[in-house]
């Protein structure tokens, strides 16, 4: 049998060439050639066969489609961001800060899964067998079952998986495993997807849930080639400050469930624990209604969820700062010239300063209105009322235009107790239909028309 050699390839081109070069040969681009593996002829060897037979050619309504079997973890808000489980041969990577608590919460849904008599197995690169039991025992995971490999070469993990065959498998970290097949050292691009790729064939050949542990760069972004994420079926990001009790798993892509769905956890002397209302961490602890603060219903994945909105308003200088912490920064400069051009707010002087409480990051346009009316309560110095609410995304026109869901957001609000909402008109409940019980809703077409309302309910 022929050995495999290593050669480079270019990331721009395609072409190789058999040593290290500063530009490629073929295309004369620099900085582009990434090492790989040049491999036998397919008669003497089929290191990236098929997984199963070529099927043939069929039409797609004949296809039949059935749904995909899920596990539960015993962690509900784990579930929620996998979309109801794990998934036979699924991939799932998660990445976060170091010591945000991904091994934390991976061995807790492990000695969960192992209870419920479903052989795992935590493949751990990065610490030995007695620290992780050492952990465990932290975890108060008394007698737990788990079975632990401490080891960082591909080839000795993927012939444990193959006799043991666990049906659930963790690698912590990807970035730690290497393969002899490559010189590379490990964490390198190369190693990181070689060896995924690797251990997602082994998956979907065997049928064992694999996850992948990686680390994150300054930026936040998963290190290692943006294809990991293609590879894999599920992507996770742990979020939150390290400083805080509470942490946020978001996934980020998943082809078994939902996208942008979010997980809400608090850490304890005990690990993660769910949090069954995560709309109570994110609101405010006023007695009293205060200026700069609106209360938003944001839309995570498929849960409604209530989070302040806080600004603050103050003399500037010369070049007077925008600075937003959770939103975005740009749309916030956006904000700022409608509400000076369609409400005649003016704040080309001021200071302003946003924060969404929590450290929760909000992505969608439907936090504009609330945005622009705690910016105008903190300019004024007037509280909005208390039990009041307000979402929808404003235009450059001034219109307010609607969210998506507006009926689940507002029921959401009057469950916790809201009383008042300001919301695009598309949004309100339509004649005929039953209103929101304990809920005033104040329907708009404009922003002007919005800033009439609340000046109204001073």
């Amino acid at each position: 049998m022929a050995k495999d050699r290593t050669t480079y390839s270019c990331t721009e081109c395609g072409g190789s060439t058999p040593k290290w070069q500063g530009k490629c040969p073929q295309c004369n681009a620099w900085n582009t050639l990434i090492e790989t593996v040049a491999e036998a002829p397919a008669s003497q060897r089929h290191r990236f066969a098929s997984l199963a037979p070529t099927a043939g050619v069929a039409v797609l309504a004949d296809i039949e489609a059935s749904e995909v079997a899920r596990t539960p973890t015993g962690i509900g808000e784990l579930d929620r961001v996998l979309g109801g489980g794990i998934v036979e041969g699924g991939v799932v990577l998660i990445g976060g800060d170091p010591g945000i608590g991904k091994s934390t919460l991976l061995l807790q849904a492990l000695d969960g899964l192992q209870r419920a008599a479903i052989p795992c197995l935590y493949v751990t690169g990065e610490e030995s067998g007695a620290q992780v039991a050492l952990r465990s025992r932290r975890l108060g995971l008394d007698n737990s079952q788990v079975q632990v490999l401490a080891e960082i070469q591909l080839e000795k993990i993927l012939g444990t998986l193959a006799a043991i065959k666990p049906s659930v498998a963790v690698i912590d970290s990807i970035q730690t495993v290497y393969s002899d097949q490559l010189t590379s050292a490990p964490g390198s691009v190369a190693q990181v997807r070689e060896c995924a790729a690797h251990l997602t064939r082994a998956a979907k050949s065997s049928g064992t849930c694999i996850v992948l542990v990686g680390h994150v760069t300054k930026e936040g972004a998963l290190a290692g080639p943006r294809v990991l994420e293609h590879m894999v079926d599920t992507v996770l990001y742990f979020e939150g400050d390290t400083h805080s009790s509470f942490r946020l798993v978001r996934a980020i892509k998943n082809r078994f469930g939902a996208v942008n769905e979010i997980g809400v956890f608090a850490m304890t002397e005990k690990g993660l624990k769910g949090v069954a209302n995560p709309s109570a961490i994110f609101l405010s602890q006023h007695a009293e209604p205060v200026p700069g603060s609106c209360v938003l219903v944001t839309l995570e994945g498929t849960r409604p969820m209530l989070v302040e909105v806080q600004a603050l308003v103050d003399t500037g200088g010369p070049s007077p700062r925008r600075l937003s912490v959770g939103l975005e920064r740009d749309r916030l400069a956006m904000l700022l010239a409608v509400l000076h051009r369609h409400a005649g707010v003016a704040c080309m002087d001021q200071d302003v300063f946003v924060n969404a409480v929590g450290g929760v990051r909000i992505t969608e346009p439907a936090a504009d209105l609330a945005v622009m009316l705690s910016i105008t309560s903190s300019l004024r110095g007037r509280p909005l009322p208390k039990g009041f609410i307000a979402f929808g995304e404003v235009g450059l026109a001034g219109e307010v235009r609607p969210a998506p869901r507006g009926q689940e957001r507002l029921r959401e609000a009057a469950k916790l107790g809201f009383s008042v909402a300001v919301v695009p008109r598309a949004n309100a409940p339509k004649k005929g239909s039953r209103d929101i019980e304990g809920l005033t809703i104040h329907a708009v077409d404009r922003i002007e028309e919005a800033m009439e309302v609340v000046r109204g309910l001073d």
